[in-house]
């Protein structure tokens, strides 16, 4: 537990402190980081941990509520952003990314094997699980979906924004073979290299989210945390209140639905989410403040737990 909040917060200080002192290289630096992540470390990623998924009734039914939890999730943030606040779409499709994407890999697995791995030696594969069988193809499919639909860089025309959403996004094309190809293309050896790449990861992003935490200020105010908005607090309460409820009633109508995978429905904000805001230019204000909220709510009830001795 102490070495995920040492990772998260000491990487986070690290953009921070680095956009302060060099905004500009910082800045490049971030993008940098984001774009190698997007399209060199995930697809690879991707195909090397989607071939290892294995189902069972329970964990295939887990699944499924885990996509609801999404759907709905997803839904919710459409109406609150369009409706309710009437937020232009950058800002709503960025309302959205934050409320369906979650940290199931970069924190939750962690996460999950620092509070549940005495006690369930088990709940670090069903976290895994999870974040490959919904996480990961929400975010190349919901989360790209979104960024085509709804960013400022992404056309103006129907067929405009779908060439976007197929041509940005290489982690479709990795999920898409690693359905398809045999099982003895990723030995365990690799899979156990993905695994390790999948959670090296979160240094990068949130490196990045210090940097564009202090980017994104607005009127040049640079402090943190940033201010909670109204389209942030609306985040913060789809992903942390009303996703996790939706699969929590869900999960009570069948059995034999992982633990795992409740607390992994009750994850932040991706920080998966700011490189899909940056590709196709969706507000990177609401989806960084997002993600900052919601992984600071999310860490101190974990060391809430962990203090009351786990789950």
């Amino acid at each position: 537990m102490l070495l995920v909040l040492v990772v998260v917060l000491g990487s986070v200080a690290a953009g921070i402190a680095a956009e302060r002192r060099h905004p500009a290289a910082a800045l490049r630096m971030a993008q940098l980081l984001i774009q190698g992540a997007v399209y060199i470390i995930l697809p690879v990623v991707t195909f090397f941990t989607v071939t290892h998924v294995h189902l069972t009734g329970g964990v295939g039914a887990g699944i499924a509520f885990g996509w609801a939890e999404r759907l709905v999730a997803v839904l919710l943030a459409y109406l609150v952003g369009a409706r309710l606040l009437r937020l232009p779409r950058p800002a709503t499709g960025a309302l959205m990314l934050a409320a369906a994407l979650a940290n199931t890999g970069y924190l939750g697995v962690p996460l999950i094997t620092a509070l549940m791995g005495d006690s369930h030696p088990q709940a670090t594969g069903e976290a895994l699980t999870y974040d490959v069988a919904v996480s990961a193809p929400a975010f190349v499919l919901i989360g790209f979906g979104i960024g085509a639909a709804f960013g400022r860089r992404a056309g103006t025309t129907v067929r405009e924004r779908l060439r976007a959403f197929l041509l940005r996004n290489p982690p479709l094309v990795a999920f898409a073979l690693a359905l398809v190809a045999p099982h003895s293309w990723s030995p365990d050896w690799v899979y156990q290299g993905a695994k390790a790449g999948a959670i090296g990861l979160a240094p990068i992003g949130f490196f990045a989210l210090g940097v564009f935490l202090m980017q994104e200020q607005e009127g040049g105010a640079r402090v943190f945390p940033p201010r909670l908005t109204a389209p942030i607090t609306a985040a913060l309460l789809i992903r942390l209140v009303a996703a996790p409820a939706v699969m929590i009633g869900l999960a009570l109508l069948v059995s034999g639905v992982p633990d795992a995978f409740l607390v992994q429905a009750a994850m932040p904000s991706g920080i998966s989410a700011l490189a899909i805001a940056h590709i196709y230019g969706l507000e990177l204000r609401i989806v960084a403040g997002a993600v900052a909220w919601t992984t600071a709510v999310v860490l101190a009830a974990a060391v809430a737990v962990a203090a009351l001795g786990g789950l």
